[in-house]
């Protein structure tokens, strides 16, 4: 279990990561379509990190502060942290919600960014076919990430739509949600303690988050 998330959350930074490549070849994120975004991406990227694997190897530093700036345009992260809280978000104010959001976003950056160096090939991630009855509330993506000790683990990108564009805010692994995986550990933590301490132990690495 430890390694699909390891295997999802360096696949989400690979999407996220993107941000840059698509400004760049101006997609407009309002009218293209998420299954599009990835594809489009997937390339790009992957000329970024082989012009710059050496450098972001030995220093991680340079890819977190990278995936920091890239990541946060692409993912609804307010939205995420009200799906992983749960009923507990009921009565919390907007900055105390963002505060937990911030605080979710450096666990995950600072724990899986040196895994987006891993990617060797854009063949490594392959985009399926869409299916099902999409819609701009609920847009799936699913991909497989093809793995370097061989077969490949599905990956399903959720997407919506907001007032800025597509927008991610949760990745699904062979079936394992990465907001309920969080959900099932933080919503006690908060019942007991309350979200302003919980925050403060997240940020402060008082909270062992499990990815199982």
């Amino acid at each position: 279990m430890k390694n699909m998330m390891k295997t999802f959350m360096t696949a989400a930074v690979f999407l996220l990561l993107s941000q840059k490549s698509l400004m760049a070849t101006e997609i407009d994120l309002k009218n293209e379509k998420p299954d599009q975004i990835v594809k489009q991406a997937a390339g790009a990227i992957l000329e970024k990190l082989k012009d710059g694997r050496e450098k972001y190897t030995e220093q991680p530093d340079l890819l977190r502060e990278v995936v920091q700036e890239e990541l946060l345009p692409l993912i609804d992260t307010d939205y995420s942290a009200r799906l992983i809280l749960g009923k507990t978000a009921r009565g919390i104010s907007p900055e105390q919600l963002q505060a937990f959001s911030d605080a979710m976003s450096a666990v995950l950056i600072n724990r899986y960014s040196d895994g987006l160096v891993e990617f060797r090939s854009n063949e490594q991630l392959e985009v399926m076919p869409m299916k099902g009855n999409n819609s701009e509330k609920l847009t799936r993506v699913r991909t497989r990430v093809n793995l370097t000790s061989g077969g490949f683990a599905p990956v399903d990108y959720a997407f919506h739509m907001t007032p800025e564009g597509w927008k991610a805010f949760d990745v699904t692994v062979e079936g394992i949600s990465y907001v309920i995986t969080f959900r099932n550990q933080i919503v006690p933590k908060v019942e007991a303690e309350g979200i302003d301490k919980v925050t403060a132990d997240i940020l402060a690495g008082n909270v062992a988050l499990n990815e199982e």
